[in-house]
């Protein structure tokens, strides 16, 4: 994957993030940076976020959700990236 690529990251927040107005702050944090990202809670209390768009906007996201909003604490960020689908929304991959 080269830096100037779009691409597809799917990932597992884990720590107090629920109930801390963690999605909404990923949200803003996507939007802000010009990506699409769509984040979902998990009945185990963790967060699933699937983001898309350019790889260094990307990386600048997932060091955003390692910090959280100030309410949150954020335990483990686990990232996976793949090829963008071109839709965040349609495809929830979290099993």
């Amino acid at each position: 994957m080269t830096s100037g690529e779009i691409v597809r990251a799917e990932i597992l927040v884990s720590g107090r993030v629920q109930g801390v107005g963690f999605r909404r702050f990923a949200r803003n944090a996507a939007e802000r940076l010009g990506i699409d990202s769509n984040p979902i809670n998990l009945r185990d209390g963790k967060v699933f976020v699937i983001a898309e768009g350019r790889r260094e906007a990307v990386e600048l996201y997932i060091n955003e959700l390692r910090k959280g909003p100030m309410f949150a604490h954020v335990e483990d960020v686990d990232v996976t990236l793949r090829e963008a689908l071109g839709n965040v929304y349609d495809s929830y991959s979290y099993k």
